[in-house]
């Protein structure tokens, strides 16, 4: 597959089959997130790995719970207050596999090198028949010291991009995108037509 059509294919997954995804197909996709690229070549990042659904559904319960009540910008709809209120609402969609993308430190780029690295692994996810979602719930409560403790995360370690991965029952249709906003700068043109 090429990469121009995985990114104009790749949606969001969050309905996934019981199948589990298996440890090769995990570490390929770490393999594929570490090709990022990175601000002064650091390569910060630092995976952890979760198959485990039962400490998936107690993540997802402390996760909604956190939410509900730390309330950050956006949550405050009353659409996200049923949704993290109602218990059978698991956030990560029933999927096999979670990969946290951390930073080995909070420097001043660490969420733009783990966004670089969790693109490469939703791309090359969707390349392997998987499906992907970054899963924006988790990340508040997966950064709070009781998130650091379960994932056995150093204090220091900052947990960027929780990301759900399985085998989607089916393709979620194409997202009509806007138009790019574009605003060119040139370099001025003299009499003469050359670039000053």
């Amino acid at each position: 597959m090429d990469v121009e059509h995985a990114i104009y294919s790749r949606r969001s997954v969050r309905d996934f089959t019981a199948q589990s995804v298996d440890e090769v197909t995990l570490r390929r996709l770490i393999d594929a997130a570490v090709q990022a690229p990175s601000a002064v070549n650091e390569q910060p990042w630092s995976f952890v790995v979760i198959q485990d659904r039962d400490l998936l559904h107690r993540i997802s319960i402390q996760a909604k719970a956190h939410m509900l009540t730390s309330n950050p910008m956006g949550v405050s709809s009353q659409h996200f207050q049923e949704l993290l209120s109602d218990p059978n609402f698991d956030i990560f969609y029933g999927a096999p596999a979670l990969i946290i993308i951390a930073s080995a430190s909070a420097g001043p780029w660490a969420t733009e090198n783990c966004a670089l690295a969790a693109e490469n692994l939703m791309l090359a996810a969707y390349s392997a028949g998987l499906g992907t979602c970054w899963i924006g719930f988790a990340q508040n409560w997966l950064g709070s010291v009781d998130g650091k403790t379960a994932l056995d995360l150093p204090a220091n370690c900052l947990p960027v991009a929780p990301i759900i991965v399985g085998h989607p029952k089916s393709t979620p249709p194409p997202v009509p995108r806007r138009q790019a906003e574009i605003r060119w700068i040139r370099e001025p043109l003299r009499p003469d037509k050359t670039p000053i």
